[in-house]
């Protein structure tokens, strides 16, 4: 999970406050073309906050978010979304629509050829490891947890978008789907080279997919480095979540 240095998305100074609250403070980070940011931290640390930044979901009280050296502000809305793929835990998939719809609904949105959505579909889905003939004519009902976040997959990358935003993915599916999955993923995101940045509380998650960990608690980042040098953190958020995995051995 190599990266080339090139920035894809800065947070300068991004604080956002709901309420009186402040959901995340002072996020001051990059995240490199090409890597695999894993935003890492227990439920309420600001995780997806600061990830649906960066595909203006949300937008700042203070500071700004840049995708590709401009701010997401000055974006159209709708040609910053297609540039990025969006994967959530229950996928979103539509129900009424085939799998081949689903996959191809944005190429369809951006005026593709049908040939030329049919020949991309087919070629998501064995990427994703699910053979065209025998799944591209089913409806979501019609699949398993593990095949329907594989759909998923393949329609975040079905306009080939650079940068990849997933929310908890794999966390309702079983371990040993999810790790099938993660490590599926994992080998994904070195054949493809997308900027990847991924949502989990799952420390062995971040351990299989991470080239960098950013760690959350109660809306900052506190650590900022790679998975060696967070079993090397002595940030007591960083030990507690080392202590899960010593726990579960």
């Amino acid at each position: 999970m190599s990266s080339n240095n090139q920035i894809a998305v800065e947070f300068r100074n991004v604080t956002l406050v709901k309420g009186n609250r402040p959901l995340v403070a002072n996020l001051n980070f990059s995240i490199n073309q090409g890597e695999a940011l894993i935003l890492l931290g227990r439920s309420g640390s600001g995780k997806t906050t600061t990830m649906k930044l960066i595909n203006h979901l949300y937008m700042p009280t203070e500071g700004e978010v840049l995708f590709n050296d401009i701010p997401t502000t000055e974006w159209n809305e709708i040609k910053l979304r297609r540039q990025i793929g969006y994967v959530i835990q229950e996928t979103g998939l539509f129900p009424h629509f085939t799998v081949e719809k689903n996959v191809g609904l944005v190429p369809a949105l951006e005026g593709w050829k049908p040939k030329q959505i049919q020949s991309r579909v087919s070629e998501l889905l064995r990427l994703v490891s699910l053979e065209p003939n025998q799944f591209a004519h089913r409806y979501p009902h019609q699949l398993s947890g593990g095949q329907r976040q594989r759909v998923g997959v393949a329609r975040a990358l079905a306009a080939d978008p650079p940068v990849l935003l997933m929310d908890e993915p794999f966390g309702a599916l079983d371990p040993i789907t999810r790790l099938e999955l993660q490590q599926e993923f994992r080998r994904l995101q070195e054949e493809l080279g997308k900027t990847v940045v991924f949502v989990t509380h799952d420390i062995q998650e971040a351990f299989v997919l991470a080239s960098r960990i950013a760690l959350m608690d109660e809306g900052k980042m506190v650590f900022l480095g790679t998975p060696e040098e967070f079993k090397q953190s002595k940030h007591p958020e960083a030990r507690a979540f080392l202590e899960c995995i010593e726990f579960a051995l």
